[in-house]
């Protein structure tokens, strides 16, 4: 896991939640809810977290929290919308963790408003008035943005960017890419169609690109390359891989194994396979990236991505710059893990 250390105390004025997540080998989300008395911890999780915390002489302060955090006490989350399960889960998973630290979040939704983003990036001095910090969940920016946050009184943190002037967390996702498409390369598949993302303006950090790379990457290895017919660009959405699939199999051709850049995509997919009286995997393959819940209730293999521990991370990161964490800024990326499910097999091919 690239990055991801302990930091020795002798570093910082006080263990922090990452440093009992390391040492009890367990997500920051689960010791924040550990530490926290929330349900759904197991009790050998509980007593790992426990006997962690007690090793390290960790305290929660809220109080400590609030005087080195500056005048407010209080974050803003930003998102681009507060409504996908995406981002509900990573918002969840952030505000655990600064209640932890004594530090209250304020939710701002971009709602895919021009307006709203430009009240809000516009006037970094009035936000500072309200606000420390800025946690930033997978919003795209750009360089106008990036140079302001930086100069602005914030101190900013970010999940889903690269490359910016402050500590950011992320998966890799021409890796998550390339894991999905080598799983269908192992299986025997030949044929290949991707269901990539059209990047529009809503805001959203985008992954097109680098999931298309990865999945090309992987063909390359193997001497492969997708026909450019078989790149098919919706909204990375249900609706957005229904139709996808839909111009697949009229127009262009179902391939051995079709490789969604979502999760939500693959849904689309899967429902329109079924209407045209096929399904996955007795006709294609099918894989995506995510792990959304409904992939359990679906059985859609896929290449899961931490959600919640990206985000928990990146606000256990912004929660030590306000206690006064100087250095460099650091930028995480967290392992995915490829599931396997029902919609992948090898193809049957005829004598």
């Amino acid at each position: 896991m690239k990055g991801l250390r302990p930091c020795s105390l002798t570093d910082r004025s006080r263990a922090t939640i990452r440093d009992v997540a390391l040492l009890s080998s367990l997500s920051i989300c689960t010791v924040s809810r550990a530490l926290r008395g929330l349900p759904n911890v197991s009790e050998d999780a509980q007593r790992r977290v426990e006997d962690a915390a007690s090793k390290l002489g960790y305290r929660a302060s809220s109080a400590a929290a609030r005087l080195a955090g500056g005048r407010t006490g209080s974050v803003a989350i930003i998102v681009p919308r507060a409504t996908t399960w995406f981002f509900a889960q990573a918002v969840e998973a952030a505000e655990e963790v600064f209640a932890d630290s004594g530090l209250d979040s304020v939710l701002i939704s971009l709602r895919g408003r021009a307006d709203v983003r430009e009240r809000i990036f516009g006037d970094l001095d009035a936000l500072a008035q309200r606000v420390d910090g800025v946690l930033l969940l997978g919003v795209d920016l750009g360089d106008d943005e990036v140079q302001a946050l930086a100069a602005s009184p914030l101190e900013v943190a970010s999940m889903g960017l690269s490359g910016v002037p402050w500590d950011t967390v992320g998966i890799d996702d021409v890796q998550a890419a390339h894991a999905a498409t080598s799983h269908l390369l192992g299986l025997g598949h030949g044929e290949f169609a991707i269901l990539a993302a059209d990047e529009d303006d809503r805001g959203t950090v985008g992954t097109s690109g680098d999931r298309l790379a990865g999945f090309t990457q992987a063909l390359a290895e193997h001497h492969l390359e997708v026909h450019p017919d078989r790149i098919i660009k919706e909204p990375s959405s249900i609706e957005g891989g229904y139709r996808a699939m839909t111009e697949l199999i009229d127009n262009r051709g179902l391939p051995e194994a079709v490789f969604a850049a979502c999760d939500e995509a693959a849904f689309g997919a899967l429902k329109a396979l079924r209407e045209h009286g096929l399904s996955a995997p007795k006709d294609v393959s099918l894989i995506a990236i995510d792990d959304h819940p409904m992939s359990t209730v679906l059985g859609l293999t896929t290449v899961a991505q931490p959600v919640a521990d990206q985000a928990a991370f990146a606000a256990d990161l912004l929660t030590e710059r306000l206690q006064g964490r100087s250095g460099a800024p650091q930028d995480h990326r967290l392992p995915v893990a490829l599931i396997e499910r029902k919609t992948t097999r090898r193809p049957r091919r005829q004598p």
